[in-house]
């Protein structure tokens, strides 16, 4: 049976691949830093293995996936911190390096929109990331330390870059998770910025289930636009939220400034995810 091993299992994006994983024939090892955090099952192994203490045998301690769906990176939501080039990308690289030298045939990584930097406007795999934040630089330079590896050792790669999500089990940071905190309190307002930003926005169920259709094709797919390819403004998600949930909370706009690394329009153009799945609409 082919055998699927998911890092960063537990997280937000990790727990819907699983469930994403679900229909399909496959053997699915969960890595995770705290075994507790997942139960196993008949088809989910769960494995302990913190990255950041890889070792030679990480490719076999992890039960010698055929597909490796490398999500875990730690120090988010601070884009801005330095730890990300400074100890996280050498600590991604030593263990992808480990594993990949010990036999795994394919890797699919997700990467970020930040790579892109202040670009603006419909953003292709064709255009030349320009990363403004220490994340997504990092982010950018794993993907060319990755491609570099290819000239000595065999295994398909797909970059998986994806732009924003929402859905259950968000971090409590983000804009939505914030929103719901504060209805849970009656609060009567809201407070947000301007909200004119053009972002692109997927469910992360719809996330998940893409990522996990790229990683079964077991193709050397290179960067792949994972998402909507439609830019929808900040505001408009939330009173979409509010409407869908029946909610009146007064949004206070205009009190918080937009984040300086982040343009004010841009989505991502994924008529490349489309072709490779053949597929009308990632939504």
């Amino acid at each position: 049976m082919l055998k699927i091993a998911v890092t960063g299992a537990s997280g937000f994006i990790g727990r819907h691949v699983l469930v994403a994983l679900s229909p399909f024939q496959v053997e699915v090892i969960a890595v995770v830093r705290d075994k507790s955090k997942l139960a196993e099952s008949e088809r989910l192994k769960v494995v302990e293995l913190d990255i950041s203490n890889s070792h030679p045998d990480d490719y076999e301690r992890i039960g010698k996936p055929h597909i490796l769906i490398h999500l875990a990176w730690q120090g988010l939501p601070n884009y801005k911190s330095l730890h990300h080039f400074e100890s996280e990308l050498p600590i991604q690289y030593k263990f992808l390096k480990g594993v990949i030298s010990g036999g795994l045939p394919s890797l699919l990584v997700v990467g970020s929109s930040l790579e892109y930097g202040l670009q603006s406007g419909m953003l292709s795999e064709w255009i030349t990331p320009c990363p403004c934040t220490t994340y997504g630089y990092a982010k950018y330079a794993l993907s060319k330390q990755l491609a570099f590896l290819q000239r000595d050792y065999v295994f398909s790669l797909t970059w998986a870059r994806l732009f924003y999500m929402y859905g259950d089990g968000q971090p409590k940071s983000s804009l939505l998770s914030q929103l719901s905190e504060a209805i849970s309190r009656n609060d009567e307002v809201f407070d947000m910025s301007g909200g004119e930003q053009l972002r692109d926005y997927l469910h992360v169920s719809n996330v998940a289930r893409l990522i996990v259709r790229l990683a079964l094709k077991s193709q050397n797919l290179g960067v792949v636009n994972t998402c909507s390819g439609k830019p929808t403004s900040v505001r408009n998600l939330v009173e979409d939220w509010l409407k869908s949930h029946n909610c009146n909370i007064k949004l206070n706009i205009g009190v918080y400034p937009y984040l300086d690394y982040e343009p004010m329009a841009f989505w991502g153009d994924n008529s490349k995810l489309k072709g490779i799945l053949n597929i009308e609409s990632a939504d």
